[in-house]
């Protein structure tokens, strides 16, 4: 078998079977297969598509290509929620403790953030002291006594997802919906876990730029799922405009737990309670009521909230933060960023606001970067807003008031105020599961 036949079977529209999509995979991982090819068959693959049953192989090839963990040795079931990620997506640090306060297993593995899309070990490690690499045996140790562990991604997952990525992001082939499905679903299936519910998210801040593509994105992603014998559901959620006011790690943190005492914004409490009741309905909790009523409930008894602070204290963490945001260290200086005119926030560019976060020191541009914690933003006005001359729309924090000036002109390059009042969209557009879409 030679790479070049594969490269040009694909290019010519060819369907690859296993052998084939094995041969190149494994190959490009072990070292025989050299970057010039590996980039030639992404970008035919990009360019002439792939089958169901091609996206479901490579997944399967790529999940075997590293570790494939066991989950067994925790009981019960174990569920898992994954995010295409946005801006101020802070959604897991509140739907792992509700889904495990309500008895389900979570026993997950995150991401850092890297561009203008925030991670969930990035937020967790704001919060001073907290572990984020546990041995395999304490791992499944905690999730078996409190429930819930949430961990960094093992450099051993999806060996080969890695080193595609890298590829993909210099070779302009990310935004390819089979390699996305593939990329995500390759480290799912080898985390192991039973239940896996999908946050596709959509809009200016997100991968997916419109519905049809968001659909089928998931779609995707749910029938590789399935075929591998887990229960699979998507949401595809809004990301026009960043779930709740913070932008920033310990600022994010402070919300989600804000959310977890039944105090947090309207809509980042309701993503997260439509998110939760759609992991309780893959783990076999009952029906979208129940498990609505379910998640409700855990929040207003405070059992979520302590559970959250369960999984923090057993990795470390002074969760005296998570008690009172205010013992978090604060950034230095502070700016108010005002309106120049007045009316109604007409867009509000996320992706320019992620950037702008980035620009104070709330993420990283390369993999190397440090992060400031303390760094980011808390919206005052956001998309559809009133505004007034001079009224503060949000206010940056950094360590370094140099900082200011370049993420204020990020920020405003996507602020539109106009005299009309913009459509809202929807928080949640639609839920793909095995039987088909829901449109909301």
């Amino acid at each position: 078998m030679r790479m070049y036949d594969i490269i040009a079977k694909k290019r010519d529209g060819g369907t690859l079977n296993r052998e084939e999509l094995a041969f190149a995979v494994n190959g490009y991982v072990s070292g025989d297969i050299p970057d010039y090819q590996m980039s030639a068959l992404l970008m035919a693959i990009y360019l002439r598509g792939m089958t169901d049953e091609e996206t479901a192989i490579l997944t399967d090839v790529m999940a075997h290509s590293g570790d494939m963990v066991d989950l067994s040795a925790i009981d019960g079931v174990k569920a898992d929620k994954h995010s295409t990620g946005g801006v101020g997506d802070k959604t897991t640090l509140v739907i792992a403790p509700i889904v495990a306060a309500c008895g389900v297993k979570i026993a997950k593995m995150s991401g850092r953030g890297l561009g203008h899309t925030g991670g969930t070990i990035d937020k967790m490690e704001a919060v001073p002291g907290t572990r984020t690499s546990l041995t395999q045996e304490e791992f499944f140790q905690q999730v078996n006594e409190i429930d819930i562990s949430v961990i960094g991604q093992s450099g051993k997952i999806a060996v080969a997802d890695k080193k595609m990525y890298a590829l993909r992001d210099v070779t302009a082939t990310v935004g390819c919906i089979p390699l996305i499905a593939s990329s995500i679903m390759s480290k799912k299936l080898a985390a192991g876990s039973d239940a896996i519910l999908l946050d596709v998210t959509m809009g200016d801040g997100a991968f997916m730029k419109d519905l049809d593509s968001a659909i089928e994105l998931a779609r995707q992603m749910v029938a590789i799922g399935t075929a591998h014998g887990r229960k699979v559901a998507a949401l595809i959620t809004d990301m026009d405009k960043p779930l709740g006011r913070n932008i920033g790690n310990s600022l994010e943190v402070a919300e989600s737990m804000a959310v977890l005492q039944g105090k947090g914004p309207a809509d980042l409490t309701e993503v997260c309670l439509q998110l939760a009741t759609n992991m309780l309905i893959l783990a076999g909790k009952g029906t979208e009521e129940t498990c609505r009523a379910m998640a409700e409930q855990v929040i207003a008894d405070g059992s979520a909230f302590e559970k959250c602070c369960q999984m923090f204290a057993a990795q470390g963490g002074d969760i005296s933060v998570l008690k009172d945001s205010e013992q978090f260290r604060k950034a230095r200086y502070s700016y108010e960023l005002t309106a120049q005119r007045e009316g109604y926030i007409y867009k509000n560019d996320v992706e320019k606001i992620g950037n702008a976060s980035v620009l104070l020191g709330a993420g990283r541009i390369k993999k190397e970067d440090s992060i400031d914690f303390a760094a980011g933003i808390t919206m005052h006005k956001k998309l559809g807003d009133y505004v007034k001359v001079g009224e503060s729309i949000c206010t940056f924090y950094a360590d370094d008031e140099s900082l200011f000036a370049a993420a204020e002109e990020m920020y405003r390059g996507g602020l539109v105020i106009r005299d009309d009042k913009p459509s809202l969209p929807p928080l949640i557009y639609a839920r793909v599961t095995t039987d088909g879409v829901e449109r909301f």
